[in-house]
């Protein structure tokens, strides 16, 4: 979604549910100020947004802390679950065709992080092998769902729990991905439905104009790559 600089004043994050299911509830989501950057198909924060800190598990079974594992990186945090019918396994693919436009300097320099939203069924194996279909080094997270909803509405993203767990339930979230740098601030956030030739764009600009670091996580740190 572009937003032009007459229309970008203040964007309610939790407004936008993916169509996974329902909608959710936006009476307590924080409102963040933005600021017009036309170069962008995304919409630029002027007011970033802190990283959850948070630690969680990764596919390996092991604990992940979000902010330590992707210090010094350009990192794509999307809620989700790998039983979603559509936006889900879309935005997967299209940031997995996205990176493949990119150099490998270039590419080195970024994380994809999912962090489910429906931990019940989505164990490290599952979430594995789902994110394995899409690009193999995207780190996948799991946990307690309220450790998991708290990290979520940390930064506007809705996220409900479902009616029921009985047959093949749909799961309320918010379908943004949100760019931090690697300073632990979002400063770019991608409504559901980004092309990968406009991600792949952005995360060009976003490399050359963001604040990187030289740290990067370990290997046994990363989740789908473990």
């Amino acid at each position: 979604m572009r937003r032009s600089a007459a229309g970008l004043a203040l964007l309610l994050l939790t407004g936008v549910v993916a169509g996974c299911a329902g909608s959710a509830d936006t009476a307590a989501a924080p409102v963040r100020l933005l600021g017009p950057a036309r170069e962008f198909h995304g919409t630029w924060l002027e007011q970033p947004l802190p990283e959850p800190d948070v630690t969680l598990t990764n596919t390996s079974g092991k604990p992940f802390d979000l902010r330590q594992g992707t210090a010094g990186r350009l990192t794509l945090v999307y809620f989700g679950y790998t039983h979603c019918p559509d936006i889900c396994p879309t935005t997967m693919a299209d940031l997995a065709a996205a990176l493949r436009d990119l150099t490998g300097p270039e590419r080195d320099k970024i994380s994809v992080v999912f962090i489910t939203t429906d931990p019940d069924r989505d164990t490290p194996d599952v979430i594995k092998s789902w994110l394995a279909s899409f690009d193999s080094s995207f780190v996948g997270l799991t946990g307690d769902y309220a450790t998991i909803r708290s990290a979520a509405t940390s930064v506007g993203i809705a996220l409900e729990p479902p009616a029921t767990k009985k047959g093949a339930y749909e799961v309320t979230h918010g379908a943004q991905v949100i760019a931090f740098d690697g300073t632990h601030r979002g400063r770019l956030i991608f409504s559901s439905g980004t092309s990968s030739a406009d991600y792949a764009a952005d995360l060009r600009k976003l490399l050359g104009r963001v604040t990187l670091g030289s740290s990067t996580p370990g290997a046994d740190s990363q989740g789908a790559a473990s």
